[in-house]
């Protein structure tokens, strides 16, 4: 999920629980060719919103099928209002799951729909074709996915100090060693600080290695709350996380300084000279954390020059299958026509993003089979390379817990746990007893 969903999104979900009102089924009507026009609603407005349209309106000259696409800042509270008031959209694209799965009632599945999802994932990493599935139904699908198991590095730095860029988990261990006994500096920049969402960067980390030691199965228990923090599987993945993060040495200032640095500002580290500079070598973030880069350091992105910044994928461990943590913007639809079907097989479709809408360098499609000629960015055709490459794709998990575990508890005890007024078996055991019950 992008930052501002990761900020703003724990309010969005109560906010469904509240208005939800569940009326059954959508509305059925529409044909898929002369005058029908399919209205698709979603959080995402600006550049984006326009880059959007003109892909749709561009597919439309081919179909016959108008579409127009309504982009609100408070979209999770706005298409419940809708759907509740009988007036939904034809299509609504949800870059939360929690939000979706609260409508299902008057969302119709996929399958419902009559399209063959199966042939539609067959390119996909696994797990992508199951983020919003109930009872058997599939009720959306990505259109465009995001990449967080990055870990952003300096390729002139590492030169300069003698380091390889690690391929497997052992490898990665080996460099944080190296970086440490030689005095080089800190192997981890990492910022936990981020306002009232302070603690967020902290659930991605401990995520990634739920999703590699538990696999997509045990990933999944661990969201419905079945998996408890304090389990094997959630211990497990948190001593991973505080031998590479909270051991002496990894981090600058340790995990109390880890606790109260920006997340926004944690990687200019990358870019400095020296240990008693605060110079660190790798910072696991996601694709969007190089907006918050140097502005010299942007412009030699914006140029395709990585010789200052870079990223490679967050091996997994020996015994664990590759995996990209992530998120994505999910397509539901809420009529049962024609013109629906087409609109919604093509946004998923392997074809979308080839009318213009892959030049936005935030678009990844979720398809392996994708034409990456597309892609405007050097970056973009990396980063769909290791999806394409991965063998799990996990959506942020704490996306999808309920709201005052995954954007509350969650965020305030792992902060705690870094900043050593915790434990980690205390932090995780005070996550669990925050679980609502049914």
């Amino acid at each position: 999920m992008t930052l501002h969903r990761k900020i703003v999104g724990f309010g969005a979900i109560a906010a469904v629980a509240v208005g939800m009102a569940g009326c059954a089924g959508g509305t059925s009507g529409g044909d898929a060719t002369g005058d029908a026009t399919v209205t698709i609603m979603g959080a995402f407005t600006d550049a984006q919103a326009e880059a959007f349209q003109a892909e749709l309106d561009a597919w439309s000259k081919e179909s016959g099928i108008a579409v127009t696409y309504d982009g609100s800042t408070d979209f999770s509270t706005a298409v419940v209002a809708r759907a509740t008031a009988g007036n939904p959209p034809d299509i609504a694209i949800y870059p939360q799951p929690g939000v979706l799965l609260n409508q299902t009632q008057s969302l119709y599945s996929l399958e419902d729909l009559g399209i063959d999802v199966d042939t539609i994932i067959a390119d996909e990493a696994t797990g992508l074709g199951d983020i919003v599935k109930q009872d058997g139904k599939t009720y959306g699908l990505p259109y465009s996915v995001n990449v967080k198991s990055l870990v952003w590095y300096n390729p002139a730095a590492f030169a300069a100090a003698g380091l390889t860029v690690p391929t497997t988990d052992a490898e990665l261990t080996a460099l944080e060693d190296k970086i440490v006994s030689d005095g080089l500096g800190y192997p981890w920049c990492v910022g936990l600080e981020s306002g009232g969402a302070t603690g967020w960067p902290a659930t991605d980390w401990l995520e990634e290695y739920v999703l590699r030691y538990g696999g997509l199965d045990g990933y999944k228990s661990w969201i419905a709350g079945e998996t408890k923090f304090d389990s094997d599987l959630v211990n497990e993945a948190g001593d991973k996380v505080a031998d590479m993060l909270l051991t002496d040495g990894h981090v600058n200032g340790g995990g109390p300084a880890a606790a109260t640095t920006s997340f926004q500002t944690a990687g200019n580290q990358l870019f400095v000279e020296g240990k008693d500079n605060g110079q660190c070598f790798m910072m696991r973030q996601g694709s969007f954390i190089a907006d918050f880069f140097p502005d010299d350091i942007k412009a030699e992105i914006a140029d395709a020059d990585f010789t200052n910044v870079d990223a490679f994928q967050l091996p997994s461990p020996e015994g664990t299958d590759s995996a990209m943590l992530g998120g994505g913007d999910l397509v539901a639809a809420f009529t049962n026509s024609d013109a629906t079907k087409e609109v919604v097989e093509y946004l998923v479709g392997s074809e979308f993003g080839t009318r213009g809408y892959a030049d936005q360098a935030i678009f990844i499609s979720p398809h392996n089979d994708f034409d990456t000629s597309y892609y405007s960015s050097e970056l973009q055709k990396k980063f769909s390379g290791m999806l394409s490459e991965s063998e799990l794709f996990g959506f942020d998990a704490s996306d999808q817990m309920p709201g005052e575990v995954g954007a509350g508890t969650e965020w305030t005890h792992l902060t705690s746990w870094f900043a050593g007024q915790e434990t980690m078996e205390q932090a995780f055991q005070a996550i669990d007893a925050s679980w609502p019950s049914e």
